[in-house]
């Protein structure tokens, strides 16, 4: 199809229009107000076609302008003409240009449109009749896209604000910066074939009033890589968006604000895909990020009063196939109930971990089973309290015929009073599926170790399987967090009994020990497991004597993962560990309290305790006395020089994290000395990732969201989300609760997230809402579980809960009947 060269009509309004230049030059570049909205005339009463235009597709580029003609104009209708002009021929489009407002209030005209560009100035360009035909077009089914200065266009006009989706604010740079646009959305035709990180130059507009959550954003700028002035709208800015709009739809663009952005190759595909979607020729999802899409609901009731009938103290969850969701609680009783802290006692500590079934069929909660664990010594200091108990559920991979359920807890009969010794054991359960009821008796013990229970805490829990039917297991430190001053957990000196409580040398950092890591093993049908290759070790080196290495290390140098999972399409592991509770950096130990999430790709040591983050260094301390600083730790050599040590001395170089955070903010770092020591001087750090900090702060690592149309319900979170992983925080107050995107050159390298999307208003913070997120799993509907923990520790409570978010937007637009062109689908 070949089009005629675009027409321009150079009418203006004349006389008025200088006039009304004049009068609104103050106000072009507010936000809008509706202190002087005029009525409009009834746009329902237009005779346009629904939707607008047909399959022989033509754009409208509208260019009028209250003030000078930007010179972008030319260079905008020319790209515009020459995108409808190319591609592949089901997706071109004739263009007509013009400046000349009464379109808007000839039906016959307007109708002919598949949708409408303004390229617009500045100011007051529609009369009341013709912004009631531009609304008039957008009920009938019609597309817009704005164009950078088209925010700036009828500044009083509420409607037209709720068109663009926000207006610049005064304060807005108006240097031309090159800056980097951050990709989130790889599905929109907008933006599917963009990089990532997208380094381009224009002027960047802040928003009066950022639309985040209103809109469906597909493009962010990073503040960070230029000079937003005052004003700035933060870690969060908006540059393109799109949503449907009063029947029809809208794109609008930031950019677009030079003459050279319209010769660029990737912002000519951005136009393009915008087009695509506003001429009906395409369909695509501009609702996915709108915060009003999405619905948080309780599924489980409180307990009876007395009772755990329906949640104990939440501490994992995994969702069957067929839906049903099995969730455990660690051990902790009823509120108020006593608890047993005196070790002369044999019931000392002893708690129920419960398996409790919740089948969306019938939402009813069965439970399902109970284990009588060491877990439940309430709360108090680190000699009092306890983290033991049910910490973690797999199902098998071919649950839906045998029932395996795997339990990761420890057993009450497994303690060792004298020595304050417990066992830890994962082991295989068979659920009986038609009356979810679990057979007590038919544990099989696939894997034990020994874990200290002198002093609490950091017990992991978290298990996952990968698509070769490897089960991975994530295991504490457990270790004191009160002897190193909230630094690095190595303080050789304190022990009971002659064994080590405050020195995660001895646990984290020892090749010979299984606590601190993440495990993976081969579990066989008969109840016993296999080492699969590519573990860290194979059990078997003979480094430094040999019998120093466990075969069933993946990874090393975890403090406290109480959550992992596995992306199943890359294979990927995720995990997330607790740091310790140094609340800012020290120039005499190191880091401040990190806590951690990693996106892993093989085998690898990730620093705990001699490095945190992107391979910081803290300091080692010794007998015989631990108070006195000496040499900062090597991150890529390693050395475990405890005397609590019965692994190898020389370790695997420290593999740097994805993401770290402290009470400061996201991902700290310094500058280096020439031995590459950071200085640890607050007022020198740089945030890498701005969007997230902490204070209180409990990593709670989620899954990476995989949509599967064969699988997804009508509530299934949209494809947008596809290839995010989700990261959180127990705690809800400046914390991490969001879905990141990942470079794949750069995952499991240490590389940074490209950007981050906010879920605290579609998975609810604060009074009311899920404010101690404890696990969050995707349901084969493709809608989300989320277990809250209640309001307090080492116990279940009014609060305690099982959540359902799912998805309420729709289907896709247009609708497919709708597409301008079919074979376009």
């Amino acid at each position: 199809m070949q089009s005629a060269p675009h027409h321009r009509s150079r009418s203006r309004r004349g006389a008025a229009a200088a006039l009304m230049a004049g009068a609104l030059a103050a106000s072009l570049l507010s936000g809008g107000t509706a202190a002087m909205a005029r009525p409009l005339p009834d746009p329902k009463a237009s005779a346009l076609p629904s939707p607008p235009g047909g399959k022989n597709v033509k754009v409208l580029v509208f260019h009028a302008s209250a003030t000078e003609e930007s010179p972008t104009v030319d260079a905008g209708i020319e790209a515009i003409e020459s995108i409808g002009l190319t591609g592949p021929a089901e997706q071109r489009f004739k263009t007509v240009a013009t400046d000349d407002a009464s379109v808007f209030t000839n039906d016959k005209r307007l109708g002919t449109f598949n949708a409408v560009v303004f390229l617009t100035g500045g100011g007051d360009v529609l009369d009341p009749e013709q912004e009631a035909g531009l609304e008039a077009y957008l009920n009938a089914g019609g597309g817009f896209l704005g164009i950078h200065d088209a925010a700036r266009t009828e500044p009083y006009s509420d409607w037209f604000t709720g068109l663009i989706g926000a207006r610049p604010a005064t304060t807005s740079p108006s240097a031309v910066q090159r800056a980097v646009v951050e990709v989130p959305d790889r599905s929109h035709p907008a933006t599917k074939d963009l990089p990532l990180e997208w380094k381009r130059p224009d002027t960047w507009f802040n928003w009066a009033s950022n639309p985040t959550g209103k809109v469906h954003t597909v493009a962010k700028v990073r503040e960070s890589s230029y000079q937003p002035g005052s004003g700035a709208n933060g870690v969060d800015h908006p540059v393109s968006w799109c949503r449907d709009y009063a029947g029809g739809r809208s794109f609008y663009t930031g950019m677009g604000g030079t003459v050279e952005s319209f010769a660029e190759t990737d912002f000519r595909d951005h136009l393009r895909g915008a087009l695509l979607w506003t001429t009906r020729l395409s369909r695509a999802d501009c609702k996915a990020t709108i915060d009003a899409n999405y619905a948080a609901v309780r599924v489980t009731q409180p307990n009876q009063p007395g009772q755990q009938d329906q949640i104990g103290e939440p501490h994992g969850m995994v969702v069957a196939p067929d839906g049903r969701v099995l969730y455990i609680g660690r051990g902790g009783g009823v509120n108020g109930a006593p608890v047993v802290t005196d070790w002369n006692s044999p019931d000392i500590g002893k708690g129920i971990g419960q398996i409790h079934i919740y089948d969306p069929a019938t939402k009813k909660v069965t439970l399902a089973g109970a284990l009588t664990v060491f877990g439940n010594k309430g709360g108090g200091d680190e000699l009092t309290k306890v983290e033991e108990g049910l910490l973690g559920i797999e199902l098998d991979p071919g649950f839906e015929s045998n029932g395996w359920v795997y339990l990761h807890y420890t057993p009450h009969s497994g303690l060792d009073r004298d020595k304050q010794i417990a066992e830890r054991r994962v082991s295989r359960f068979t659920l009986d599926r038609a009356t979810n009821k679990l057979d007590l008796a038919s544990e099989k013990v696939l894997l034990k170790w020994p874990v200290q229970v002198h002093s609490c805490c950091h017990a992991g829990g978290g298990m996952a399987w990968d698509s070769k039917g490897n089960l991975y297991i994530a295991t504490g430190d457990n270790n004191s967090s009160g002897f190193s001053d909230g630094y690095s957990g190595n303080n050789p000196q304190p022990n009971y009994k002659g064994l080590s409580f405050a020195d995660a040398r001895r646990t984290a950092g020892n090749t010979n020990n299984l606590n601190g890591k993440i495990l993976r093993i081969h579990p066989e049908p008969d109840g016993t497991y296999t080492l699969p290759e590519g573990n860290l070790f194979t059990g078997k080196e003979q480094d430094e004597g040999g019998g120093k290495t466990r075969g069933e290390i993946y990874v090393m140098g975890v403090r406290n993962p109480a959550r992992i999972s596995v992306d199943k399409k890359t294979d990927i592991l995720y995990a997330g560990w607790v740091g310790p509770d140094a609340g800012a950096p020290s120039t005499t130990w190191g880091p401040a309290k990190y806590d951690t999430f990693a996106a892993i790709t093989k085998a690898g040591n990730h620093g705990w305790p001699f490095c945190m983050g992107n391979k910081q260094p803290y300091r080692d301390r010794n007998l015989p006395d631990p108070t006195k600083p000496l040499g900062w730790y090597d991150c890529n050599a390693p050395k475990n020089e405890s005397p609590n040590n019965d692994g190898l001395v020389n370790l695997p170089p420290i593999t740097g994290n994805t993401i770290w955070y402290s009470p400061q903010g996201g991902a700290p770092d310094f500058p280096r000395n020439a031995a590459g020591v950071p200085s640890y001087k607050n007022e020198e750090a740089t945030y890498l990732l701005p969007w997230l900090k902490g204070g209180g702060q409990a990593t709670m690592d989620g899954p990476v969201y995989r949509y599967d149309a064969a699988t997804a319900g009508a509530e299934a979170w949209p494809q947008y989300w596809d290839g995010t992983w989700f990261v959180g925080d127990f705690y809800d107050a400046d914390n991490p609760r969001h879905a990141v995107l990942t470079d794949p050159k750069t995952v499991g390298k240490g590389g940074l997230p490209v950007t981050a999307e906010s879920l605290k208003k579609i998975i609810p913070v604060g009074q009311g809402g899920i404010r101690n997120l404890m696990d969050w799993k995707f349901a084969p509907d493709g809608s989300l579980y989320v277990l809250d923990y209640g309001r307090g520790f080492f116990t279940s409570d009014s609060q305690s809960a099982l959540w359902r978010v799912t998805y309420t937007g729709g289907a896709a637009t247009p609708a497919a009947k709708d597409l301008a062109r079919k074979a376009a689908q």
